[in-house]
């Protein structure tokens, strides 16, 4: 699986790459993580390719995703056009009010921030991580649950409320496949 996560930084966006990352390794799965982002960071665009898989990975370098996170409207125009026909485009909805120019992908409009927020309004990545599972179908709740655990280690008092958030977004879009 191949994917480029975009937004603005401070949205979680790397964060949600090595989340996915994480929860690769507790599958046993290569994976590779690689960041990009400006020198602002927080408020400037900011986005990560992340592949995980049975088999070697030989290069961390991703020309054609199957899936595109695009947290920002300025993600969703640069990157749109790079995912591979028949793959998968998911938009934060409560920020990217434009519409995928793409017809040959699958859409999903995710109101991340809304929904994240009536939990733990830091949780969109975490929330989007959820959401993602499901599609994944080889990546699950309990290590993806880890891998939170495990991210968040020296923070042991936003666990719990990150861990609903990954639960709320897995049962969000459990309910759209």
């Amino acid at each position: 699986m191949k994917l480029t996560i975009s937004g603005f930084g401070g949205q979680g966006v790397l964060s949600l790459g090595k989340f996915i990352s994480y929860s690769a390794i507790e599958q046993n799965l290569n994976t590779s993580w690689l960041p990009s982002y400006g020198p602002e960071m927080r408020g400037g665009t900011a986005n990560c390719s992340v592949i995980y898989s049975a088999e070697e990975i030989a290069a961390p370098v991703i020309d054609t995703p199957d899936i595109l996170i695009a947290f920002n409207e300025p993600s969703l125009t640069k990157f749109e056009g790079t995912v591979k026909k028949g793959g998968i485009i998911i938009t934060n909805s409560d920020i990217v009010k434009i519409k995928t120019t793409r017809k040959d992908c699958k859409v999903y409009e995710i109101p991340v921030d809304t929904l994240a927020a009536a939990i733990n309004k830091r949780g969109a990545n975490v929330y989007m991580l959820g959401a993602l599972l499901p599609i994944f179908k080889d990546i699950s709740l309990e290590s993806a649950t880890q891998a939170v655990e495990h991210v968040f280690e020296s923070k042991p008092k936003v666990i719990p409320a990150n861990i609903e958030c990954l639960k709320a977004g897995y049962e969000y879009m459990s309910k759209l496949i």
